[in-house]
């Protein structure tokens, strides 16, 4: 689904990822874990082609770099769900208008897309928010509309970076548990966190990155 063949990622001529390769099984919910620059963040722009490789192959389902063209990438992107760690919600726009985002960008209509976003609310419980803005939520709550919205068109692919970073313990292990069901209705799940409780005893497997290099892995 997701494999990385000797990926290197460079800024300012310093290397930022070096020599990596991984692979993601379909259907897998992996977590990438590494102290602040480690490389985490750039790994995931890799994979939604917010960054290009410098060096080495991407290759994201049917889509492969370097031979994948620039207007290709519309159509990757619509196939991932991106959960930021700073939330990037409308707060002039109600929760429904927020969900309702990547729904509207592909052209759907209002008919069909009430009963997407009410569903992808409902994963998250919070239907019963759809009318309120965010600005009136707590950050736990808010960081569920977040992952509604990356849900809501049914991607093959959720990417999450630091979902938890701002939130305090409880309830940041009721978004990994979110993250948890929706790996196991069939999304392939990549999630970038440096706290080790957050992927204990979840029985996925841990990709451990430093200074740009893989170093091991490990099942948490």
């Amino acid at each position: 689904m997701i494999e990385f063949r000797n990926v290197a990622k460079y800024y300012d001529g310093q290397s930022v990822l070096r020599n990596i390769n991984i692979r993601v099984e379909k259907g897998e919910m992996v977590f990438v874990t590494g102290h602040s620059g480690a490389g985490k963040t750039t790994l995931l722009k890799l994979i939604y082609a917010d960054e290009m490789p410098d060096e080495g192959e991407i290759t994201i389902g049917d889509f492969h770099f370097p031979t994948m063209k620039e207007r290709e990438i519309p159509a990757l992107r619509r196939s991932i769900g991106v959960v930021f760690q700073d939330f990037k919600l409308k707060n002039d726009l109600t929760v429904f208008e927020n969900v309702s985002l990547p729904l509207q960008i592909r052209g759907m209509k209002d008919k069909e897309i009430r009963p997407q976003v009410t569903e992808a609310l409902r994963k998250v419980h919070l239907r019963h928010k759809i009318d309120v803005f965010p600005k009136t939520l707590s950050g736990g709550e808010q960081q569920r509309i977040v992952i509604a919205r990356a849900i809501v068109a049914n991607p093959l692919v959720v990417l999450a970076d630091e979902p938890t970073g701002n939130l305090d313990e409880e309830i940041a292990h009721d978004i990994i548990s979110i993250f948890q069901e929706i790996h196991l209705q069939g999304t392939t799940v990549v999630i970038a966190t440096h706290f080790r409780d957050m992927y204990r005893r979840t029985g996925s497997r841990v990709i451990r990155l430093d200074t740009g290099n893989v170093i091991g892995e490990e099942v948490g």
